[in-house]
């Protein structure tokens, strides 16, 4: 049997379904795979050795008790550690929450459990999700497995790189402004953002209120849409969870393998043609595009005009929802606490514990976001992105009149070296200027691999109308279909 940790999922499925091998000893595999390349890779924060073994155990006996199990049943997984998990530890990547057990698991966990998925621990983050380069990790960087002195994306670069080093075939992130698809497209794998309330947020350590979706990351299309049916659905522990039935998403990406998208009509979005991506980048993606129309597809321009604001607008948004979601991390409650020596003003030991608790990103936008919420400033400020919010929202539903789905780059440039773009914020914000627009809308979006640069992957991406995930799953398997999947050199 060819090594179990360059399956897909799908057929890790089969083969534990079939009695090929056993849960025990996929999840093995991938255990042995951890140990021989996260030192490296550090896509991992936390490995739940002893929990993953007993989790494929159960899958095991329950098999051979006869019970039914799901498709995904003893396939093994990665939880983005901004993921509560009862009882593993769950830091969203911070000094503040360093050693924080939760005594519960997010509503996505829960439905994995369920599932039969083996959770093998959790993956390395930009620090509460707020970052495009997985530096801002407060534990240090995760390397990219193309090419370890490059960054692997973020804020969900673990997840990706799990992937991408065969440590694990499915991952689960969290999509703010791109945090899923990015890191996907300089890894070479498949990352979906969900329609924004279609996966719930109960259990996610809050960035975004308005923006945060948790999502499938896997290395083919067909395994995000099998991930993506397990966490979706409503929830009523969040009450921004969409109560309506989840799309097909496994049977469209199982018709999109077939190849034929006749009829299907493609939105280039003009507005994305003006904004400097590399030139390898555009190659890669309008190759991707050719393929995607000789398999029937027609290619329509289309204008939004007002997604050149949504960059600015979601830099206002996310910092302003993150000030008011972090105020919790005051060193009273829970996590970290610096300073109580029983002499210091609760006031006092907040500041220091907060000083020491979170990193610079997170500071910097949470005084963005302050600043941006303040008495006189409100209306100018985040009022304003609000009513911006409202016209990129306009300019995707005039879209979707003329188009079934938009297509663009994922990001504008392959992978950076690590350290490049840290002391200039501006630029590293750019990595989310094709991906923000789609988390301001709410609609769902996929970065499927369409070639390479430089030698390095590029990413394609397909948005689609809110509650239309099935539809940019059919398009994505498609293009994967015409394409291929990409494959890593091996670590060395």
């Amino acid at each position: 049997m060819s090594d179990l940790t360059r399956m897909s999922a799908a057929q890790l499925a089969g083969v534990i379904a079939h009695g090929e091998a056993s849960a025990t000893e996929v999840t093995e595999a991938h255990l042995t795979r951890i140990a021989e390349v996260d030192d490296r890779v550090h896509a991992f924060l936390h490995v739940d050795a002893e929990g993953a073994r007993a989790a494929a155990l159960d899958v095991d006996e329950r098999r051979s008790a006869g019970e039914p199990l799901g498709p995904l049943a003893g396939v093994p997984v990665g939880v983005k550690d901004i993921v509560a998990t009862r009882g593993v530890p769950t830091t969203a990547g911070s000094r503040i929450l360093e050693g924080w057990r939760p005594p519960y698991d997010a509503t996505v966990v829960e439905r994995m459990r369920a599932a039969g998925l083996v959770m093998l621990g959790k993956t390395n983050l930009d620090e509460f999700a707020m970052g495009s380069s997985t530096e801002y990790s407060a534990y240090g960087p995760t390397y990219n497995p193309w090419d370890l002195t490059r960054i692997p994306g973020g804020s969900g670069g673990g997840s990706a790189a799990a992937l991408a080093a065969y440590e694990a075939p499915l991952t689960v992130g969290t999509d703010t402004g791109g945090s899923i698809r990015q890191p996907g497209a300089v890894t070479g794998t498949v990352g979906a953002k969900p329609t924004y309330g279609g996966t719930s947020r109960y259990g996610l350590v809050a960035f975004s209120s308005s923006l945060d979706t948790p999502g499938p990351c896997a290395r083919t299309v067909e395994d995000a849409a099998l991930l993506h049916a397990v966490l979706a659905g409503h929830d009523p522990r969040d009450s921004t969870s969409i109560p309506q039935p989840v799309p097909d998403v496994v049977g469209a990406a199982r018709l999109g393998a077939t190849g034929d998208l006749t009829g299907v009509r493609l939105g280039l979005v003009r507005e994305f043609g003006a904004e400097g991506a590399e030139p390898g980048v555009m190659a890669a993606f309008r190759d991707g595009l050719d393929a995607l129309t000789k398999l029937g597809a027609e290619v329509v321009e289309v204008s939004c005009p007002h997604f050149q604001y949504a960059l600015p607008a979601y830099y206002l948004i996310a910092p302003s929802e993150c000030s008011s979601n972090l105020a919790r991390f005051d060193g009273v409650r829970y996590g970290l606490r610096v300073g109580d020596d029983g002499q210091k003003a609760i006031e006092e030991v907040m500041s220091l514990t907060r000083e020491a608790g979170f990193g610079p990103e997170v500071k910097r936008r949470v005084i963005i976001g302050t600043y941006a919420l303040s008495s006189g400033y409100y209306d100018a400020y985040y009022g304003q992105a609000q009513k911006v919010r409202t016209l990129i929202t306009r300019d995707f539903t005039a879209a979707f009149e003329q188009v079934d789905v938009l297509v663009s780059p994922t990001t504008p440039f392959v992978a950076f070296p690590l350290g490049s773009r840290t002391s200039d914020p501006y630029q590293m914000y750019l990595a989310d200027l094709y991906t923000i627009p789609t988390n301001l809308y709410g609609g769902p979006a996929i970065s499927v691999p369409c070639g390479l640069s430089e030698g390095l992957p590029v990413g394609f991406q397909i948005m689609a109308p809110t509650l239309a995930d099935d539809r940019m799953y059919r398009v994505a398997a498609a293009l994967e279909s015409a394409v291929g999947t990409l494959t890593p050199g091996e670590l060395s």
